[in-house]
């Protein structure tokens, strides 16, 4: 039974020893092996046991090592051999017999066997001695580490106390360099305060004796003035004692000649002459010695004159010269070089003749020439008497659509709020609510951004402020002016927190953020009252109410009752077939029917006294809003009405102040003539849009004409040409066809008569009942006449890299470019070290040989410069394009 071949790497697996240490053992006994792969035959095995057994000797000849049973008894082994050779000694020679010949493949397997196990014992010997080593050479190593690792330690910890006592000494260093430090710089802080204060006692002392210099020179000064004053006097009575002494003689030789001519006869007509000629010599003769005899020639005032001059509140230039001493020429002189072209009868205004007396050098008084207005109201206050409480009047305020009106409404159970157009308060109203806790008058004036003139007067004309603040929509734009409004009438303000029935609700919001603007709520320790309140459901009205009247308790309201009336227009309008109908607010007095009533530049006897509920009343005390019948014409909202004891004088105050109104109108038109007379020329055409507005009430043309000027720009102006209440006649669109106007009818409507002439003429009529629209149209016809903004954008740069002269095309560059595109038909620039020198437009561009519209970046192309033929190299040629933008206002 033959023992197969064995690869080298499964001996050296069976041994349990690596490969190659097997491939030097079987290089070491001769065996000729290339690699784990080759195999190894029975006798090529039994010459390696052989090898290293020969290699161990001693009694370890074979060197495979043995199970360690079989290396502990090897005495017991040889015994029991001995032993079964005595017992079978034919055997024994059979087998010494057989011993000379080979041995047989099983025999020599078994062999190699025995031998593969010593060898394994062998190798786990040597595994167990090898791995004792190791880990004697580990623990010494793990040892040495750990000493290492304390002596780093140890060095380390040393060297973080080093640099601790270095940080403490730098720290005490610096906190001592610190305190010198702070200790110079306080030297330094009291050495500098005291020379500032020495410089500044320095600098007073130098100012006390400039000051005293200054006194004494004016003091020198006026002596002077004074003296030739005195002077002037003098001479002014030296010519008038003179003027007096030659009438005498004049008259005197005047009665001879007279009594001569009476003789007749021509001798006596001679001596007449001869004699009028003697006189007249020996007069010059006996003023010139009276002359010398008062103190010499007339001598010119040197110093200038300044004089106090009185300036009424219009007054003509001849006027206004003759005040100063000046001749008028001087004056028109003076006023041309302050760029005013003016007439000797010109009209100026007060501020205007203010400004140039001061500058002429002069002081001025401004007067006011309202003696007998003055004098009424004068009247007006000493009638007054008998104080008593009065009712507070507030104003309700607010943001659009947050429910001002609504909440009137159901304070006062009427719906107002349903004739107005879109919802929107169009005009003031006001109303005298009796509550259960008292009397309060309400004034209710618009939420719209363009009343903002309106409310303003509602302001001051009252006593509490309600903020209406919608809990849902929180503060807004109008919201904040109204607060503004308030804060510069000084009015308290009270917050109605609406519209708390919604589910969204959030009065904390509205709390935060009203106080950004100052108004801060009692339970967060401010001083302004907060009230939440619901208009439609009516939650928390009373609670208002209560805290309007607890804000009026605490303001002490009173007034006279007895009197002449006074009060303020809140409203007025023209009522057809009722005339000129005005609401006016009564603050003190009585106002009675039959009276006669001075509002602004109207008066008129009271007709008919009407409540806010159309009922005649007899009279009027304080804090009670009525309707006026009978006045001359419709007062302007916010002017100041007054009761007069007869007609005359209302009619003389009123004629007087529409005199003046005129005149400082005018004035003030001729002046914005003549400010704009230079500035004008020279400037592009300015377009302007002529309106004509016309409403319903005051108040309206007020805020619409405010709205409609806030438009204006430097290029397109708003020029109001007229303006008033009442329908459109015929009268008004002749004016505007005149005037090239539009028409904006606010809340009115033309006659039949007019509105034919408006088709049939062109005349654009717009009405309006929403002041949004009127403004938003007016807006966008501006708009239309606004020149668009052009703008150049630079589409394409190319650099000159070379130039060629062509005695076809002249100069042409060689060019690449850079960034963007080249356009054949676009304006371009040529530039020199980023500098601009040429601007034109390109006379050929070409690609190779082809002539194209464009060139892009990255692409090189040859061009030619219209009109320019000095282009270097190293140029840049820019194009660009013009783009026209709309523009807005």
């Amino acid at each position: 039974m033959a023992v197969a071949e064995q690869t080298v790497a499964a001996l050296a697996k069976q041994l349990k020893i690596t490969v190659s240490r097997l491939l030097s053992l079987l290089k070491e006994a001769g065996i000729a092996v290339e690699n784990e792969e080759d195999t190894l035959t029975p006798a090529q095995k039994v010459a390696l046991t052989k090898h290293m057994a020969a290699k161990k000797g001693g009694e370890k000849k074979l060197s495979l090592k043995t199970p360690a049973g079989a290396a502990k008894k090897p005495a017991t082994a040889e015994k029991k051999s001995s032993e079964a050779a005595a017992k079978k000694p034919r055997a024994s020679a059979s087998t010494k017999k057989t011993g000379e010949k080979k041995l047989s493949p099983l025999e020599i397997a078994k062999q190699m066997a025995e031998q593969q196990r010593l060898a394994q014992g062998e190798a786990m010997r040597d595994n167990e001695a090898r791995a004792r080593e190791e880990a004697q050479n580990a623990e010494r190593q793990r040892a040495a580490e750990e000493e290492a690792r304390r002596t780093r330690k140890e060095q380390e910890e040393k060297a973080a106390q080093d640099a601790e006592q270095a940080r403490a000494k730098a720290e005490e260093a610096l906190a001592t360099q610190l305190a010198e430090q702070e200790k110079q710089r306080k030297l330094r802080e009291a050495e500098d305060a005291k020379r500032n204060a020495a410089e500044e006692l320095r600098k007073q002392e130098e100012r006390e004796k400039r000051s005293a210099k200054e006194n004494e020179e004016l003091e020198r000064q006026r002596q002077e003035a004074l003296k030739d004053v005195a002077k002037r006097e003098n001479y002014e009575e030296e010519a008038e004692s003179r003027f007096h002494i030659q009438s005498r003689e004049r008259s005197a030789g005047g009665g001879r000649e007279r009594s001569g001519k009476r003789s007749g006869g021509r001798d006596s007509d001679d001596r007449r002459s001869g004699g009028a000629s003697a006189g007249g010599r020996g007069g010059k003769g006996g003023n010139k010695r009276e002359r010398e005899r008062k103190g010499g020639k007339f001598e010119k005032p040197v110093a200038p004159v300044s004089r106090e001059v009185r300036i009424p509140e219009t007054i003509t230039v001849g006027e206004l010269a003759q005040k100063m001493s000046v001749k008028a020429g001087e004056l028109i002189k003076i006023m041309m070089k302050l760029g005013s072209m003016v007439t000797i009868n010109q009209v100026l205004d007060q501020e205007t003749a203010a400004l140039v007396a001061e500058e002429m050098g002069h002081q001025y008084i401004l007067i006011k020439e309202n003696d007998l207005e003055t004098q009424v109201m004068a009247e007006a206050d000493e009638d007054a008497g008998n104080i008593i409480q009065r009712a507070p009047v507030v104003t309700i305020m607010g943001h659009v659509d947050h429910g001002k009106t609504s909440l009137l409404d159901y304070i006062r159970k009427t719906k107002v709020a349903v004739g107005e157009a879109g919802g929107i308060t169009q005009h003031i109203g006001a109303y005298r609510v009796q509550t259960p806790k008292g009397t309060i008058t309400f004034l209710d004036t618009p939420g719209h951004a363009a009343f903002t003139a309106m409310r303003a007067r509602g302001a001051d004309a009252t006593d509490i402020v309600i903020l209406v603040v919608a809990a849902d929509d929180g503060v807004m734009p109008q919201t904040i002016e109204a607060i503004q409004h308030a804060n510069a009438a000084k009015v308290p303000l009270i917050v109605a927190v609406n519209k708390m029935d919604k589910p969204d609700a959030d009065p904390e919001r509205v709390k935060s953020e009203l106080s950004q603007h100052g108004v801060i709520a009692e339970e967060w320790g401010g001083e302004n009252l907060f009230a939440y309140v619901s208009a439609k459901s009516g939650e928390g009205i009373d609670d208002l109410l209560d805290k309007v009247l607890i804000q009026a308790e605490v303001l002490e309201l009173t007034a006279p009752s007895t009197g002449m009336g006074r009060g303020v227009v809140i409203e007025s309008r023209l009522d057809r077939g009722r005339g000129s109908v005005a609401t006016v607010l009564v603050q003190s007095g009585v106002v009675k029917k039959g009276d006669i009533m001075l509002a602004g530049m109207e008066y008129g006897r009271i007709r008919a006294m009407l409540d806010e509920n159309g009922n005649e009343l007899k009279e009027a005390g304080a804090s009670t809003p009525v309707e006026i019948l009978g006045l001359s014409g419709t007062p302007n909202a916010g002017d100041e009405v007054v009761i007069v004891e007869n007609e005359r004088k209302a009619r003389e105050i009123a004629n007087f102040r529409q005199g003046k109104f005129k005149e400082i109108k005018i004035a003030r038109q001729q002046k914005a003539k003549l400010e704009n007379l230079f500035s004008n020329t020279g400037d592009g055409e300015v377009h302007t849009v002529n309106l004509m507005i016309k409403a319903d009430v005051q108040g309206s043309v007020e805020a619409l004409s405010d709205s409609l000027l806030k438009l204006a720009t430097d290029e397109v102006k708003v020029n109001i040409i007229a303006s008033g209440i009442g329908g459109i006649t015929e009268s008004d669109v002749q004016l505007a066809i005149a005037s090239e106007a539009i028409i904006i009818a606010f809340n009115v409507r033309a006659d039949a008569n007019a509105k034919k002439l408006a088709e049939n003429e062109g005349v654009d009529l717009r009405y309006y009942s929403i002041i949004y629209e009127a403004i938003d149209q007016v807006k966008a016809a501006m708009q239309g006449m606004l020149s668009p903004e052009v703008r150049e954008d630079i589409i394409g740069l190319a650099q000159v890299r070379e130039v060629f002269r062509s005695s076809k095309f002249g100069t042409v560059a060689g060019c690449i470019v850079e960034d963007g595109v080249l356009k054949r038909n676009n304006p371009i620039r040529v530039l020199r070290n980023n500098v601009v020198i040429y601007e034109g437009a390109l006379e050929s561009l070409r690609r190779f040989k082809d002539d194209v519209s464009e060139v892009r970046a990255g692409t090189e192309c040859g061009l030619g410069v219209k009109n320019y033929n000095d282009v270097r190299i190293g140029d840049q040629i820019e194009c660009y394009e013009r783009v026209s933008i709309e523009r807005t206002l």
